[in-house]
């Protein structure tokens, strides 16, 4: 396009092509965006219902963003910044929160930013790095606790003492066993689809189970599922008057998924391998199962004999525990002699007598 006829006013798309013999250069002014501004809140709003399903993790997950949001004073942005998130942590853990809760705050901040990073909303991401978590004891129920518990609860609910049975001895969330339909059950197993892990995975009954799944004769339509009538508030509540009235009131640990921990800790003291337990569980992977691989000690007994074992039969015991010796190889042959005559002379005279008579 010649001088002239830019200035005669006959350019096309405001200078869209400028060309020479070498290059081809384009101009674009289409995809030019405002930079705008946001607090958490506002990308929360706009993208929860997106990035999480309804349920209880969406409500803690409100949770999370909101506390969040007060802790920045409500500040927009345009780009989260690293200084920005050092900040946050630090304040979290001046508030008391365990890394383990930091952890799943930062998990569902890391989550809706990079949604907003991907819509366009915002420009640049900080560097999310998970905190290290401390092992912490497993609270699990022992067999007269849950008969107490579940006594109680039975007095209050049928219903949810069936469900509390089905808890504990398949071991799958609470929200797994709510979302159940007549159709997931099939002769002796059970599926379950609606997962935390988006995986589905089917195991078998057990012979209570089996019981407690089923229905009562009643008038009226049948539910969809055998504990389609609860919702979690009101097992909760429940749960939570049944607690304290066996006692345990002031044990924060007594949730209902303390029975998934029953489940899986009663499986590994049995003796099942914990790649199983996984399975079972529905673990995503492996090193969530591994919480419980202390509690199988059963490999560890043998060790307790050997270091009873007194010092004078030390050597008896290490040699009764190493592993058999291996066998001696055939000794070779010994080369064959020459025959003897029945006095007991050699039938050919040795080589040198025979060299010395061939001299004479």
């Amino acid at each position: 396009m010649t001088n002239e006829a830019i200035q005669e006013g006959h350019s096309s798309d405001q200078f869209s092509m400028f060309s020479s013999h070498n290059s081809k250069i384009k101009y674009t002014y289409n995809k030019i965006r405002e930079v705008r501004s946001y607090k958490v809140g506002e990308l929360f709003s706009a993208y929860r219902d997106i990035l999480w399903d309804d349920g209880r993790h969406k409500y803690n997950v409100s949770s999370f963003i909101g506390e969040i949001d007060e802790i920045l004073l409500g500040e927009r942005f345009s780009a989260f910044d690293q200084s920005t998130l050092d900040n946050l942590i630090g304040t979290l853990r001046q508030r008391g929160n365990s890394n383990a809760t930091i952890n799943r705050k930062m998990a569902a901040l890391s989550k809706l930013l990079r949604k907003a990073y991907k819509m366009g909303d915002i420009h640049s991401l900080p560097e999310f790095r998970r905190q290290k978590e401390r092992a912490g004891r497993i609270r699990f129920l022992e067999r007269e606790e849950e008969a107490r518990l579940f006594s109680a609860i039975r007095s209050r609910s049928e219903d949810a003492y069936r469900l509390s049975v089905f808890l504990v001895d398949t071991g799958c969330r609470l929200g797994e066993a709510l979302g159940l339909i007549w159709n997931d059950i099939q002769e002796h197993r059970v599926s379950f689809w609606i997962t935390k892990s988006g995986r589905s995975r089917t195991i078998p009954m057990t012979e209570r189970v089996k019981e407690v799944i089923k229905l009562p004769p009643a008038e009226g339509r049948r539910p969809k599922g055998p504990f389609t009538k609860f919702s979690q508030a009101q097992y909760r509540a429940i749960w939570n008057e049944a607690k304290a009235e066996v006692g345990l009131a002031a044990d924060d640990q007594v949730v209902p998924h303390i029975l998934r921990h029953t489940c899986a800790s009663r499986l590994v003291q049995g003796g099942i391998d914990i790649r199983r337990v996984q399975m079972w569980l529905g673990h995503q992977t492996l090193s969530m199962t591994m919480r419980y691989a202390h509690l199988a000690t059963n490999d560890l007994d043998g060790c307790v004999t050997v270091l009873e074992t007194p010092r004078s039969n030390a050597a008896d015991s290490d040699s009764a525990l190493a592993p058999p010796a291996s066998k001696p190889r055939k000794q070779e042959k010994a080369p064959r002699q020459e025959k003897k005559s029945d006095q007991g002379e050699e039938t050919s005279p040795p080589k040198a007598a025979r060299r010395s008579s061939k001299s004479r």
